[in-house]
């Protein structure tokens, strides 16, 4: 793989609950960052890579739940998570989430 993506990445900060399927454990996060297909999270406890999770992201006017897996952690400093299943109603505030990000300049 050359380390492209297959869509973009964006900023985005909003709160978060990761729960842990199977055991029902919620750990509270902040989204950083935001794709089609996953986001990244900052957490100082990153759960284990292949962990299966129910991601609750809290936005200003609306939410949004996806099944999701941990594909890569950074200890003490976060989790990447790919979407496994995101139902209908919740794709279409991703992709305003998607199209709202798009528009905001970066602040490098």
């Amino acid at each position: 793989m050359d380390g492209t993506r297959r869509t973009p990445r964006y900023p985005f900060r909003a709160p978060a609950d990761v729960v842990v399927e199977g055991s029902g454990t919620t750990q509270v996060c902040r989204m950083k960052e935001l794709s089609l297909y996953g986001c990244y999270l900052d957490s100082s406890v990153p759960l284990g890579v292949q962990t299966p999770v129910l991601l609750k992201v809290y936005g200003r006017h609306d939410v949004f739940e996806a099944a999701a897996t941990v594909i890569y952690t950074h200890p003490t400093l976060g989790m990447g998570l790919a979407f496994r299943e995101v139902k209908d109603s919740f794709t279409a505030v991703l992709q305003k989430w998607l199209d709202e990000a798009a528009k905001e300049p970066l602040n490098d």
